[in-house]
């Protein structure tokens, strides 16, 4: 903020111009944000289906954490595919293609009839989701200052936790109210999806020039990783490898990608098997007379709605934007959190753990993601998002088929929380060494 109304008193901007640019820097926000409302529900929703699987196909928990992977891996690839893509093309058209063509491949997936035709399309549409998150950050990332990223990043990935409510919200909606099987969840709430991405393609514009405005001061957020990004040789016609290179040879953003590996490892274990957890025997019995045990599961992405809303204001406002202190405190926090879940896993009380525990696991990703732009720069965010996302997806597809296997083997769906816990504690140990 503070950074941008420099430039406004600078003579950046026309007086009569300023209010009509913030105008249009919240509406490219709040059109980012809309659009990626509605992604997970094309990606999230596995673990509800998995009931239904199990009793159709015979499939084991196991097997079925390996088609989750498949999503997963193909999601992760996609990544360090579509990020570049997104600083080639620019994020408006890739984040929409990404809607439509999940919307498809989802719809796809609900025809399966057995694992092969259900892990395989469900690969595919990891990747076509990945043609969601880093081209819309790169697009952001065009319209918001230096001063500001936190903020906007913690918006965004805000629109991400709720999108994970929504997803929660849409599955138990057609399997518990209108009582459809494990198919329709594929197919009724990823139409949300497809209107989110025509609407983005409308509203948002890439950059503030297409309106007739100056952009604001987008490079890097501090001389020393001004100097490891080497932003004075970036040229708006840079080819693909070089930006592959800059974001490669950058100590600090790999460090962060391997920190945020564990991270999303750990929201991951909570995502899919949480659901498991608490359509089990152990909670049907607590929650007789009371409450559907499926609805009590929302208290997760609810959690990790509000935990991403407050992680990056915290690290622009009470860290200064060094965002390796917020991560830490967070990851160990949710550590804690998953850990009283595993001491009380069929207690009420526990709702108010998984609602910390959601908070606190998936509230670092806001600033995760705002340092992207301040460790490369702009021109290079796409390109940093989707290799940190990268390896992100890479990690957490290979605790999905180890998370099923232990629970297969144990018969106890809460040992999912003592696995979340250590991935916190692991994320927080490597995110010490973001210091910046």
């Amino acid at each position: 903020m503070q950074l941008a109304n420099q430039g406004l008193q600078a003579g950046a901007y026309a007086p009569p111009l300023e209010h009509s640019f913030r105008r249009a820097q919240w509406r490219m926000l709040l059109a980012a944000m809309f659009c990626y409302l509605f992604f997970y529900t094309g990606r999230q929703t596995f673990g509800f289906a998995i009931p239904g699987l199990q009793k159709e196909f015979g499939l084991s928990k196991e097997v079925l954490g390996w088609a989750s992977a498949s999503l997963l891996w193909c999601y992760a690839i996609g990544q360090a595919i579509n990020g570049n893509l997104a600083d080639k093309f620019g994020g408006r058209r890739v984040m929409t293609a990404g809607a439509i063509l999940s919307c498809a491949a989802n719809w796809v997936v609900s025809f399966a009839v057995g694992f092969k035709t259900l892990a395989i399309p469900w690969g595919v549409n990891g990747y076509f989701q990945a043609l969601g998150w880093a081209p819309g950050s790169r697009l952001l990332s065009n319209w918001w200052g230096t001063g500001e990223r936190g903020k906007v990043f913690g918006f965004y990935t805000f629109a991400a936790g709720c999108a994970s409510v929504l997803s929660f919200v849409t599955s138990i909606v057609v399997v518990n109210v209108l009582h459809l099987d494990w198919r329709w969840i594929f197919r009724l709430p990823v139409l949300l999806m497809l209107v989110g991405g025509i609407a983005f393609y409308l509203i948002a514009r890439e950059r503030p020039e297409d309106l007739g405005f100056k952009s604001p001061d987008t490079g890097i957020a501090n001389a020393e990783d001004a100097k490891a990004a080497s932003l004075q040789h970036t040229t708006p016609d840079e080819s693909s490898w070089t930006r592959y290179k800059a974001v490669l040879c950058n100590p600090k953003l790999l460090i962060a990608a391997l920190a945020i590996g564990f991270q999303n490892a750990a929201r991951y274990g909570l995502i899919v098997w949480v659901p498991v957890h608490f359509l089990g025997k152990d909670w049907s019995k607590m929650a007789d007379g009371m409450i559907d045990p499926a609805w009590i599961s929302v208290a997760l992405p609810v959690g990790m709605a509000f935990g991403a809303l407050t992680n990056g204001w915290i690290s622009d406002r009470v860290f200064g934007s060094k965002r390796y202190k917020a991560i830490v405190l967070y990851m160990l926090l949710g550590a804690a959190a998953s850990v009283g879940m595993y001491l009380l896993p069929t207690s009420i009380g526990g709702l108010a753990l998984l609602f910390l525990a959601g908070f606190f696991v998936y509230g670092p990703a806001s600033s995760f993601w705002a340092l992207c732009p301040d460790l490369v720069g702009a021109k290079r965010s796409g390109t940093a998002t989707g290799v940190m996302n990268f390896f992100s997806y890479l990690l957490a597809g290979l605790g999905e088929p180890l998370i099923g296997r232990l629970l297969d083997h144990s018969g106890n769906t809460s040992m999912v929380f003592p696995i979340v816990a250590a991935s916190c504690l692991i994320s927080a140990f490597i995110a010490v060494f973001i210091r910046r």
